[in-house]
């Protein structure tokens, strides 16, 4: 009976939970020390709930990145299941299982 009782937690708290993948590029890989990683979430997390998630695992450079004060910065290029979040519902884009979601710092250039 105890494995069943488990079973059955073990189930309902699934149902829960997301899975999601994040992939890192540039200096957020250096701050992270990885190029992907794979979170649980809860499920209907946002992207913001996501990134408030992450500054709190990975600190502080990875915040002042991230956030101007408690904005998110408009610098970034965020996607999500390989569309911009912009063009999505921005902050507030929902999270859904296996969802990859892309972060990336501004990039200059020019000649």
């Amino acid at each position: 009976m105890p494995f069943l009782l488990f079973f059955i937690k073990q189930t309902a708290l699934e149902a829960f939970i997301l899975k999601v993948k994040v992939k890192y590029f540039a200096i957020f890989r250096e701050i992270t020390n990885k190029r992907e990683e794979e979170l649980e979430v809860k499920k209907g997390a946002t992207v913001k709930d996501l990134l408030e998630a992450l500054a709190e695992r990975y600190g502080k450079k990875f915040r002042d990145l991230v956030f101007n004060g408690e904005a998110v910065s408009d610098r970034l290029l965020m996607l999500v299941d390989g569309v911009n979040i912009y063009s999505l519902n921005s902050l507030e884009t929902k999270l859904s299982e296996n969802s990859t979601f892309v972060i990336l710092p501004p990039v200059g250039g020019g000649g």
